[in-house]
């Protein structure tokens, strides 16, 4: 799965130090998928149940089924889009968020 993040954002920054920022990426990236702070989840509630709420509500305005894996997706391409305007850290360390949290999502709900 490493290979796969560094291709994905390696063909959005060609200059891009890989060796060290990619390991940045990623730490900061488990950070916010697995050790999210109880702080964040007050503000924002928990991940998993927002990504289900944006889904049906995905779902209701294009009137057909959006699902969470779709939601995570459209939002990993959103991030990706930015990037290929202008790098900026922040959209590759979300992109990484967000599919590291569509992983434990898909892992757990096949439990």
């Amino acid at each position: 799965m490493l290979k796969f993040f560094c291709m994905l954002i390696s063909f959005f920054t060609f200059e891009y130090n890989l060796n060290f920022n990619i390991m940045n990426i990623l730490k900061k990236a488990n950070e916010i998928t697995n050790k999210r702070s109880e702080e964040k989840e007050r503000m924002y509630g928990p991940f998993e149940e927002s990504m289900l709420k944006a889904s049906k509500l995905a779902s209701i305005m294009a009137s057909k089924v959006i699902t969470v894996e779709d939601m995570y997706k459209c939002m990993v391409a959103l991030k990706l889009s930015r990037e290929s305007y202008a790098h900026k850290e922040d959209n590759l360390l979300d992109a990484v968020a967000y599919l590291g949290s569509m992983n434990n999502y898909i892992n757990n709900k096949n439990k």
